[in-house]
């Protein structure tokens, strides 16, 4: 049995978003590394299939959160760190670790959205992670989770809940908790709050690095140089950095934190520089990612 497990998992397709490859990279570079975990990469195709009537890349992301699994059943963790990739990298792992701790076990979704939706609305997993854990999305993926979780057992922490689209109503139609970024300026409360209501010991936390405000934190998606943002077409984040951080300490010295996924890392500046590196001659034949 492994004390921790650090799991690199650079999918993209729940996104259809190849850069997300890059920002697991680097965020393997500098996320701490303890010495009592172990480090593995699981493989990830560099194709995605549309040809789908539901979800684009379908095959790819149920062979690798299958994969995801296996592995994690295998090594047997009693904790895991995921590093992403898209916000579909927690599906797998937050499953494991419901199955280990099935009793007392909750997720904060820390995210400017929901991760609700299904295939009414989208075709992208990664709208929908949260849904398939409680197996209300894609029924292939609902399926494949072998623990589904109820939604009195999720928090949403940082959800502009002021913008939910129309594909975000499971929020309201199962009475979801949440808690706004206005709740979290000063302190944790309200998520510690929450905590101790729902008698849960062991957490496991999706943090979507796009609950922070893009001008705070320039490495996601809404903050793509030139971007406009008026017409981003979903709720962009506004926590600040040191305020997530916070966040996770607190949930940290309050409860078993056994889980955190680190998702949608998008380093635009890395981004840019590779992929204008990789059209010189001197790179011919070099990995595109």
């Amino acid at each position: 049995m492994e004390e921790n497990l650090r799991i690199v998992l650079p999918q993209w397709q729940g996104g259809m978003n190849p850069n997300y490859q890059m920002g697991a990279k680097i965020l393997e570079a500098l996320v701490p590394e303890s010495s009592q975990s172990e480090t593995i990469r699981i493989p990830v195709s560099d194709v995605a299939e549309t040809d789908n009537k539901e979800i684009d890349g379908e095959s790819s992301l149920l062979n690798q959160m299958q994969t995801t699994y296996d592995t994690l059943t295998v090594k047997n963790p009693q904790r895991v760190v995921t590093l992403g990739g898209d916000c579909s990298i927690s599906e797998a792992p937050f499953d494991y670790l419901h199955g280990k701790y099935p009793d007392d076990f909750g997720v904060i979704w820390l995210d400017a959205h929901p991760d609700i939706s299904n295939t009414d609305d989208s075709r992208h997993i990664h709208e929908m992670v949260v849904a398939n854990l409680l197996q209300k999305g894609a029924s292939k993926f609902n399926n494949q989770v072998k623990n589904p979780i109820s939604s009195d057992k999720v928090l949403f922490a940082g959800l502009k809940y002021n913008d939910l689209r129309p594909m975000d109503k499971m929020v309201n139609d199962l009475k979801m908790s949440y808690v706004t970024p206005d709740e979290l300026v000063t302190d944790s409360q309200k998520i510690l709050e929450w905590l101790v209501s729902k008698k849960i010991k062991h957490i496991a936390i999706h943090l979507d690095l796009d609950v922070l405000d893009p001008n705070d934190f320039r490495s996601i998606l809404p903050a793509e140089p030139g971007l406009d943002r008026d017409n981003f077409g979903a709720a962009i984040g506004s926590m600040k950095l040191s305020q997530v951080l916070r966040v996770l300490e607190d949930v940290s010295t309050n409860s078993d934190l056994v889980g955190l996924s680190i998702a949608e890392h998008m380093p635009w500046d890395a981004i840019n520089l590779h992929n204008g590196l990789k059209k010189l001659a001197i790179f011919k034949g070099c990995s595109s990612n």
